[in-house]
């Protein structure tokens, strides 16, 4: 309960510019948190916490090697070098040689994946920028 009145008595002070409205509020939160109504709000920040935590663990991973979010952005490169570059090369080869045609991949998938990582990824850069 701690860490929730921590975290709610600040923005409070940042969100109330009235003094006397800042108080009032202040004396509910911490009538809420008397009474237990609060506990529900606890495990969800709680919760905030451990996964913020869990970023700062993933954030500290080498961005080439390891985590989820690297693997998922060389798979989504190496699909689409192959649909766009070695697919249609290997085509034309095969039409010389006389080869069966190499299949393509359905792109659309990956640029769903692709477009998702590099919006959240331009995102997080005009954050930074902005502050």
């Amino acid at each position: 309960m701690i860490h929730l009145l921590g975290a709610v008595l600040p923005v409070l002070e940042r969100i109330l510019p009235d003094e006397k409205a800042r108080e009032e509020a202040k004396l509910k939160v911490l009538e809420l948190a008397q009474n237990g109504d609060l506990a529900h709000l606890n495990a969800s920040v709680q919760m905030a916490l451990g996964q913020t935590e869990v970023n700062k663990i993933e954030a500290a991973q080498d961005n080439f090697r390891g985590g989820w979010r690297p693997a998922a952005g060389w798979v989504c490169a190496i699909g689409l070098g192959y649909n766009f570059i070695a697919q249609p090369l290997l085509a034309w080869a095969s039409v010389t040689h006389g080869w069966s045609t190499p299949p393509t991949i359905d792109v659309d998938q990956l640029m769903v994946l692709l477009g998702g990582m590099l919006g959240l990824g331009g995102l997080r850069t005009y954050e930074r920028v902005k502050r």
